[in-house]
């Protein structure tokens, strides 16, 4: 692997990971919140997988460059992540979070199943494993929101809230990383390109056959992963608090 492989490679393993590690903490603000104790405890579990598989891709990263994952993820500080912003938002009401799980969830899938051929066999193995939990995600959240969508006159109100403010953020998840296209030549990741269009074809189905309509103004969609929210600090300011202020802290 030449120098400049290797490095978009990290690029890209780092962006994967601070995906999932900020997801899983906006659906662990959940825990002991949620609408009923059923979901609440599976809501947890899906917020603890998202961070064992933060975990995998830092994990990854480590072995080309020897990074620390602990400190990769309570050491950087926000303009220093790589994640997408829609994962950084507030976790809002249960339609938000849900609607939100479900589109990253079905990208994700997606990406995963595509990425378990992946010409590099640590990437191509790190794929398949996480990929058989997220189809139960996938399957956990597409019923969530044909639940919602075609429950209630309020429960669709807040589901197609939610999919205005979140559907254009969305788009942001098939944006390459700058430098992206050589590990695509490589076949090395896949094509962001290729894949969004199945992704719209499944999401959009899905969507509508759960009562709800795509927006005619997606509104703010973001076209790199260099800008955050807002969101992000204050997140960041308190999943890091502990680690920033005893880097050595350890649970006995």
């Amino acid at each position: 692997m030449n120098e400049q492989v290797k490095q978009a490679l990290i690029a890209k393993l780092t962006a994967l990971a601070d995906d999932e590690l900020i997801l899983a903490h906006r659906d662990s603000e959940w825990v002991g919140h949620g609408p009923i104790l059923e979901e609440d405890i599976a809501l947890a579990n899906i917020a603890q997988d998202e961070l064992g598989h933060a975990t995998l891709w830092y994990g990854l990263r480590s072995t080309l460059d020897g990074s620390d994952p602990d400190r990769l993820a309570f050491l950087r500080d926000a303009a220093e992540f790589h994640n997408c912003e829609l994962v950084e938002l507030p976790k809002g009401d249960w339609a938000f979070t849900l609607l939100r799980q479900y589109l990253f969830d079905a990208y994700e899938a997606l990406w995963l199943s595509a990425a378990k051929d992946s010409t590099y066999k640590p990437l191509a193995e790190v794929a398949a494993k996480i990929l058989r939990e997220e189809r139960f995600h996938l399957q956990h959240t597409q019923a969530w929101v044909e639940r919602l969508g075609l429950g209630t006159e309020e429960s669709n109100r807040r589901m197609q809230a939610a999919l205005d403010a979140q559907w254009g953020y969305a788009q942001q998840l098939f944006v390459p990383l700058e430098g992206e296209g050589v590990l695509v030549a490589e076949g090395i990741v896949p094509d962001l390109g290729g894949l969004k269009q199945t992704w719209l074809l499944h999401t959009t189905q899905h969507l509508q056959n759960s009562g709800l309509k795509l927006p005619l103004q997606p509104g703010y969609q973001p076209t790199s992963r260099q800008m955050h929210t807002e969101h992000l600090w204050s997140l960041l300011a308190e999943m890091q608090s502990t680690a920033r202020w005893d880097a050595e802290a350890k649970v006995w």
